[in-house]
């Protein structure tokens, strides 16, 4: 009798909760993430290390001419991070390791991540056509793994704004971007996989397939499934529809500055900040070294997909010096370094990440004018520095 008493509790509780599930919606599998606590080096290696890097931002920093914050890493360990100068030339406020700057196309590389999360949710082939997602896309035979790798052949979208938006004053969303391609349809550089253009329309398509799979805005998105989970606490994606007034600046605590007649001068807001996915993601260098020991420790994705990531998309071109994977340049010379940069309106943004040492060195600038990526280049590759590492010299 009791038996049968708990059989009718468990068939009402099935029925219950079967019925609140309409067939049409599509359900995002709330994943619990097991978050790996922050990695400090503290040896007596790791501190000559930062020593020697602190010294070189500190000399560059004279006079602004490095303005911004650097985080460096090794086997997952965070050795320094450090801010420099001011976030707003006018206010003379000054930075911190949390202040937010706009990371311009160092973007992609979230907008790549997205996609492979839900790769791995299973709601999205990459090897589809786009068309499965946008039926409004105008081109055939165009995949998500083309726009990643980019491979497409599509032509630029700012170019096409830029004489078909009429109303500059007017915010361009990502959905606005696709109704111009709909309505124009502007002859491709190629066709489908038979070549490689970085494009940022590639990375903007991305983001667009995300929201039409998920039902949610893209910076919604990105703050469920990496911010959140990573502790990224500083971090946001900008976010223009067209109900918002293309603003004298963007109102954020770190301002980008270009120079006119030897000063910097605050960068206007325009109406192409409105796309996300190719852009418009702010963050603090302490929240990017969280992100970079979340790949480190596979949090947001598995090791086979990182690694697929970080495969060159494309076969080596004699006439190109780069290529790509899922979000990341690859250095064509040496496939263990994953890479990017970015520059946007008086922001530059470097992150470059060395698998085969395990270094990582991240730059964020507000300064659309300083010092040149060969010496980040060299930071890394330890290049003119004395002391050598033996392999993992931290234990971690």
């Amino acid at each position: 009798m009791w038996s049968r008493f708990l059989l009718i509790i468990v068939l009402f509780f099935l029925i219950v909760f079967s019925c609140n599930n309409s067939p049409g919606d599509v359900e995002i599998e709330e994943k619990v993430y097991i978050s790996t606590p922050r990695v400090v080096c503290d040896s007596a290696t790791a501190r000559l290390k930062s020593e020697w890097i602190d010294s070189i931002f500190t000399k560059m920093s004279k006079g602004y001419w490095f303005n911004g914050a650097v985080a460096y890493l090794e086997h997952g360990c965070l050795i320094y991070q450090k801010a420099f100068g001011i976030s707003n030339f006018r206010t003379k406020d000054t930075l911190s390791i949390n202040s937010p700057f706009q990371l311009a196309s160092v973007s992609k590389m979230f907008a790549g991540m997205s996609a492979l999360i839900l790769r791995e949710d299973g709601l999205l082939d990459l090897d589809a056509d786009i068309k499965k997602y946008l039926p409004e896309f105008p081109y055939d035979s165009v995949t998500t793994k083309m726009l990643l790798t980019h491979r497409s052949g599509l032509s630029r979208y700012m170019s096409l704004a830029h004489d078909k938006w009429t109303n500059k004053s007017i915010p361009l969303t990502n959905d606005d971007m696709l109704d111009l391609f709909a309505e124009y349809v502007p002859d491709p550089y190629f066709q489908p996989d038979k070549g490689f253009h970085y494009c940022n329309t590639n990375y903007a398509l991305v983001a667009t397939v995300i929201e039409a799979i998920t039902g949610m805005p893209y910076g919604e998105f990105v703050q469920q499934r990496i911010f959140d989970p990573v502790g990224m606490d500083d971090s946001f994606v900008y976010h223009m529809d067209q109900d918002t007034a293309v603003s004298f600046y963007v109102e954020t605590e770190v301002m980008g500055h270009t120079y006119r007649s030897w000063r910097p001068i605050r960068v206007r807001n325009e109406y192409l900040n409105g796309v996300t996915g190719d852009k418009g993601i702010y963050t603090s260098i302490e929240d990017l070294a969280k992100f970079d020991q979340a790949i480190s420790t596979n949090l947001l994705v598995s090791e086979t997909t990182m690694q697929e990531a970080f495969t060159r998309g494309s076969p080596k071109y004699w006439r190109r010096k780069d290529n790509y994977g899922y979000g990341w340049r690859i250095k064509e010379s040496e496939d263990s370094t994953a890479f990017h940069f970015g520059w946007w309106k008086g922001y530059r943004a470097y992150y470059i990440r060395d698998m085969k040492t395990s270094k990582t060195l991240i730059v964020l600038t507000n300064k659309d004018k300083g010092p040149g990526s060969s010496i980040y280049w060299n930071i890394v590759h330890d290049t003119a520095h004395k002391v050598r590492f033996m392999e993992n010299p931290y234990g971690t």
